[in-house]
């Protein structure tokens, strides 16, 4: 086609002839629609008519080089453009307000036709008048493009009337809302509409009054399906539900709501389902799913709440709630510590495939374990002392060399988190010398491994008397192996003679008896050894821990008996006599009452009775009459009676308590003593606080307060004249 010139003015009329003509065409169709019309054939010959326009004006523009003489054409030409287009979108707002009873998804698809027609006449438009477009709107920074001045006419003219823009906004949250409950709705109306809205920049202005986010407005809905769920749902299902709601929420924004939606959105959620309930569910459903061991449930557990601020520490808190009972609870003491070594087992599991190793949740563990093992001041490091004695006795074969180094280094876990260590030492202590003394410990090797683990936790001063207990077993063999090869011993008596340092060992309460007289006379023979090797040096006898390997005959045959001591004064007396009353056994033997009785109780009510006792009873009485039982039977050749005296009595666990509190007192005045040396001067308030943090046990206000009183009475310190709260040194 040969190209034409002409300016622009001459075509100014044909379009706005057009433009005329369209709104007619529209304004026809509307009438029909508001007659109720189908939408016959004459409608949808307007409809071609206004398409065949646009192409034809489109071609017709197209076809021309337009040209103008200055910028004032221009000018007209644009300012006449946008009062076309502004009468055009003018007339179409009347459709919307015409239908006040319309249902809302057909209101929706009408908004939708709306802006989809507009849509496509201003793309045509702009195609007409491209030149326009490049030339003179790009030169005048203040016009907007032909697009964007379609854009701003209606977000004037159509959403931004109150009815249209509440109605709009409404029927969306309702399709969001109905689509969360289940039903089915139009999602490509959704996104188109919401395209709309995007496009227009319309989203802070409705949206933001009265609710601070956009997200807000389209999430709120999730409130009232989230408060549809039972009352009160299993933790696993809620679990199940919020992920399910997440899973949906991040496809609605895939699908049709803007990307920019997605974070904010997200975060609603996550407030309102599980922030809100993070500690109700915690509270109500962490023990029930540990207990239970729900791997599965635990993951999503941690995946959920990894995703709300303060959801791992709040973990953290609600854990001690959790087994607190197993500490608090006397019943349990026989079983407290295996029960806190299989818990923390399972929450090693937990934290090792559910929480994928968290730091924050390994952290939270620690702290947890830390607060609900102290809840009950000393007893666990008593229990945990006991259960280690346990595992190394020498009777205990449950586990191979391997399997018990495992379980000390899980004890060891345990060991960190209580706080009276020095409790544990007391009783760990006695138990050891026990073990030691007669015999019974499992393996050297494992004793020793249990020590350098102590050491590495605690420092070479909380080990020193328990590696010097070690040396003295070590030396006495030395020293018996010297006596044996220098001394000719009279009779037919083994002895054998363990040195005990008494800074190491525990404290033993001396027992005076009536030894045999070959008895007495080996140990004055060892005494003059001994001590012509190391002069200056004092030996105290201990026949509390003393014992025996007695050769006895039976009408069955041979034994050999294991005892104590003080069983062994018993049974001797049966080679000089037949029978013996209680009264004559304890004026020949020396023994203390409560300790004979025990001892009899022992070898005439135990399993293995090797005495008769007259009358049978389980418990030893004045006036009892005791024989030697000649009928024993056994199918051991040597028995290990029961040894009562080494037994743990409720006064030797007081004992060893009031020794820990005793060494402490001690620790508290050196501690406070130090501080004023250095300090000179200081006030009640500082010195409680640095004695706190010198101190690695846990000390009660009124304790401290009484051990300050004390150090004043003793003229360490003294209060300040002028000031009370203050102390002063004295030299």
């Amino acid at each position: 086609m040969t190209h034409q010139r002409i300016t622009v003015l001459k075509l100014l009329p044909c379009l706005f002839h057009f433009l005329h003509r369209k709104a007619q065409i529209a304004r026809e169709l509307h009438t029909r629609d508001l007659a109720k019309a189908k939408g016959g054939g004459r409608g949808q010959y307007l409809a071609k008519e206004l398409d065949n326009n646009l192409r034809d004006m489109s071609a017709l523009f197209n076809s021309y080089d337009i040209t103008c003489i200055d910028n004032q054409c221009f000018t007209k030409l644009y300012k006449q453009l946008q009062v076309v287009c502004e009468d055009h979108i003018k007339a179409q707002i009347d459709q919307f307000r015409e239908y006040p009873f319309l249902c809302v998804t057909l209101f929706l698809k009408k908004i939708d036709k709306c802006w989809q027609d507009h849509c496509r006449q201003m793309i045509m438009i702009r195609s007409i008048f491209l030149f326009l477009d490049r030339t003179y709107v790009l030169q005048n920074s203040m016009l907007p493009s032909v697009w964007d001045m379609g854009l701003e006419l209606f977000r004037f003219y159509i959403i931004s009337d109150m009815k249209v823009q509440s109605k709009t906004i409404d029927g969306i949250l309702l399709l969001i809302e109905k689509e969360r409950s289940g039903e089915t709705v139009d999602r490509s109306l959704l996104r188109s509409l919401l395209s709309m809205l995007s496009d227009l920049q319309v989203w802070l202005r409705p949206f933001t009054q009265g609710m601070g986010k956009p997200t807000q407005w389209i999430s709120c809905p999730i409130r009232s399906v989230n408060q549809s769920l039972a009352p009160t749902p299993a933790v696993p299902d809620y679990l199940h539900h919020v992920n399910k709601r997440l899973e949906e929420e991040a496809d609605r924004v895939i699908t049709y709501l803007d990307q920019s939606t997605q974070k904010p959105l997200i975060a609603t959620v996550e407030k309102q389902l599980l922030g809100e309930h993070l500690t109700a569910t915690l509270q109500k459903g962490l023990n029930h799913l540990l207990d239970e061991n729900r791997i599965q449930d635990l993951c999503l557990l941690y995946q959920l709440f990894s995703r709300v601020r303060g959801g791992v520490l709040v973990w953290g808190y609600f854990l001690p709630g959790t087994k607190h009972t197993m500490v608090i609870n006397p019943e349990k003491d026989k079983t407290m510590v295996q029960e806190l070594l299989d818990f923390k087992d399972k929450v090693d599991h937990i934290i090792h495939v559910c929480f994928m190793k968290n730091e924050k949740f390994v952290n939270a563990m620690k702290e947890a374990f830390e607060t609900f093992i102290n809840k009950r001041t000393n007893k666990p490091a008593e229990l945990i002392a006991k259960h280690v004695d346990w595992k190394l006795r020498a009777g205990n074969k449950e586990a191979t060399d391997e399997e018990l180094e495992k379980m000390l280094d899980k004890i060891m876990i345990i060991f960190r988190f209580i706080y009276g260590k020095d409790v544990f030492e007391a009783f760990y202590k006695k138990d050891l010398a026990k073990r030691l003394l007669v015999g019974k410990s499992a393996s050297v090797d494992a004793e020793k491994s249990m020590l350098s683990k102590l050491k590495h936790e605690c420092g070479a001063a909380f080990t020193s008397k328990l590696e010097g207990m070690f040396k003295d077993m070590e030396l006495s063999k030395d020293i018996m192996v010297q006596f044996k090869q220098c001394q000719n011993l009279p009779g037919n008596i083994e002895l054998t003679v363990n040195i005990l340092t008494m800074g190491y060992w525990p404290t033993y309460v001396p027992m005076e008896v009536h030894l045999l007289p070959e008895m007495v006379r080996l140990q004055e023979i060892f005494k003059t050894f001994y001590l012509g090797k190391h002069s200056g040096r004092k030996l105290q006898w201990q026949s509390t821990l003393g014992h025996c390997v007695l050769k006895a005959e039976f009408k069955e045959g041979k034994k050999e008996l294991q005892v104590s001591l003080f069983q062994t004064l018993v049974l001797l007396m049966f080679n000089e006599g037949e029978e013996f009353t209680l009264e004559e056994i304890k004026l020949a033997t020396g023994i203390e009452d409560g300790e004979l009785r025990r001892t009899l109780q022992s070898l005439a009510c135990g399993k293995a009775r090797v005495i008769h006792k007259v009358p049978k009873s389980k418990d030893v009485e004045d006036g009892d009459k005791f024989s030697c039982n000649d009928d024993f039977k056994h199918k051991l050749f040597r028995i290990k009676i029961n040894q009562i005296q080494m037994k743990e009595t409720v006064e030797e666990q007081a004992s060893t308590t009031e020794r820990v509190y005793q060494d402490r007192q001690y620790q508290i005045d050196a501690a406070i003593v130090r501080i004023m040396k250095m300090r000179k001067t200081l006030s009640h308030n500082l010195l409680v606080s640095e004695v706190y943090n010198q101190l690695k046990f846990p000390v009660k206000p009124a304790d401290l307060k009484k051990r300050i009183e004390s150090l004043i009475d003793r003229d360490y310190m003294e209060r300040d004249k002028e000031n009370p709260n203050q102390y002063n040194y004295v030299a």
